[in-house]
């Protein structure tokens, strides 16, 4: 049984996270500066008590009788005394006997096209250790992305306007930074075990190593980008951030109204319509929060039963960085076009480069880890660079047939009654469409249609863009006591 030290670098991070903040709004108060000191304990406060209320959800201490776990979970104490808990379990493996265990079927990753189901006990010490993990993996992306990333985007605003770094700021700062990224890096795990769940999925030191760099990158630049600009033009700082968390908050209820799926009703049994509803509500913001500053390996989708997207769709992921870089540089530029004598200590257009620059090393990264580091790269039924590569045909194709006159007639023929000769057999035509929601990591059927209408290909082409789905269904894991 492996040490629960996930959840240990989880509630240090918290705890320190927490005491810098409340020193610094302390400080805060003693120079008078009240705004600071309200928003600074706000991004501390609020993230907080999300985090205590995940936790008592995840663990449902509400239909339990556990008054002293909820009064310490009201004074903000609930990490620690879980943590504790949790040491406390792994340190009684071994010494009290199971009452009972279940057994579980995990398939391995497959090596020379076979997986292999391996068999393996479970005992309740291992299940409740689990519950454990799973709770503080989410409350890590809660406390990172409703609190930490505000927080540093807040401290690293005021040391623009300051023109100085204090010891105190300076802390919260690069622990806010690492909450961050912590908090995303957890977000990959957990969309690799939710999507892979029938899998043995081993993350490797290089894989995690990869995600901190790509993560880091993507976030810090974000993050400073939107400080910049915001320190020149006050106002309108706030339709950029609404307008992009609107978005996000809204995309995913579109998904559900046009699959005119039935509203999810099997989150928590306890919960009543109104109580789901503001759970999915909060799940949504969640991922508005988590997209504003980075791209979420988690796609939330309601009407799947698990609330989670479980295809890789390499065609949304480029779209984001496309129009995430282009709002970079476009912002970039707008506040070196905007800047004032206030930024005359530093070389406006070698930051601009070096923000930029930044920016494309995450997604370097982000290219290797799911080309090489990824754990369950041998279940993708593409790889990455092949997605990409039919995301940047097809944009390549719309911008050449909306500009070149000279597609025009191509594009009438398709208009025109086929000829005899030029008849399309049913089957080769339905090659396109996938078996599986799994195979989700290329362009629809449409986007083929696009290409098929504004290029001439040979069957050879057509066949090397056909994607191919996994084959063989994954079976369920099986859980029974013993």
């Amino acid at each position: 049984m492996r040490l629960p030290s996930s959840i240990f670098v989880s509630v240090s991070l918290f705890t320190a996270e927490t005491t810098a903040a409340l020193y610094l709004s302390s400080t805060y108060r003693s120079a008078g500066d009240q705004i600071w000191q309200g928003l600074t304990l706000l991004f501390t406060l609020v993230p907080s008590v999300l985090v205590q209320l995940t936790l008592t959800f995840i663990h449902r201490d509400l239909s339990r009788d556990r008054p002293l776990i909820l009064l310490l979970h009201i004074l903000q104490l609930g990490p620690i005394v879980r943590c504790l808990e949790a040491f406390c379990i792994y340190g009684s493996v071994g010494r009290v006997e199971e009452p009972y265990v279940s057994i579980t079927r995990k398939k391995q990753m497959p090596r020379g096209g076979q997986s292999e189901e391996v068999e393996r006990q479970v005992g309740q010490a291992e299940g409740k250790l689990f519950t454990h993990r799973a709770a503080f993996a989410r409350t890590s992306v809660i406390q990172a992305f409703l609190g930490s990333a505000p927080q540093l985007t807040l401290q690293l605003y005021i040391c623009v306007l300051q023109r100085g770094v204090s010891i105190g700021r300076g802390t919260l700062m690069v622990i806010s930074l690492l909450s961050i990224v912590y908090g995303a890096l957890r977000c990959n795990i957990l969309a690799i075990k939710i999507k892979y769940d029938d899998y043995e999925v081993d993350v490797r030191p290089m894989a995690y190593l990869c995600i901190f760099l790509w993560r880091s990158f993507e976030i810090a630049t974000r993050v400073v980008v939107l400080v910049l600009f915001s320190s020149v033009m006050q106002l309108w700082i706030l339709p950029v951030v609404f307008l992009n968390f609107l978005i996000f908050f809204l995309y995913p209820w579109i998904l559900f109204w046009q699959s005119h799926s039935p509203f999810p009703e099997n989150i928590e049994k306890t919960l009543t319509r109104v109580g789901t509803t503001i759970v999915l509500c909060l799940l949504t913001f969640l991922y508005a929060g988590i997209n504003m500053f980075c791209w979420s390996a988690v796609q939330v989708k309601l009407n799947d039963p698990d609330l989670i997207n479980k295809s890789q769709n390499w065609y949304r992921m480029a779209v984001y960085y496309m129009l995430r870089f282009v709002e970079n540089a476009s912002l970039l530029l707008l506040w070196y076009i905007y800047k004032t004598d206030f930024y005359e200590f530093i070389c406006a257009p070698l930051l601009v480069l070096q923000l930029l620059v930044a920016y494309t090393i995450g997604i370097f990264f982000m290219l290797v880890f799911y080309q090489f580091c990824h754990p369950c790269r041998r279940l993708f039924s593409s790889s990455m660079t092949q997605g990409l590569w039919n995301c940047s045909s097809l944009l390549c194709v719309v911008c050449t047939s909306s500009s070149s006159p000279q597609r025009r007639p191509i594009e009438k023929s398709v208009l025109e009654p086929p000829s005899p000769g030029t008849h399309k057999d049913p089957a080769t035509d339905g090659a396109h469409d996938t078996a599986s929601d799994t195979t989700e990591d290329i362009p629809n059927d449409t986007t083929y249609d696009m290409l098929n209408d504004t290029v001439c290909e040979t069957p050879n082409e057509m066949a090397n863009n056909t994607g191919g789905g996994i084959n063989g269904d994954i079976s369920n894991s099986v859980s029974c006591n013993a």
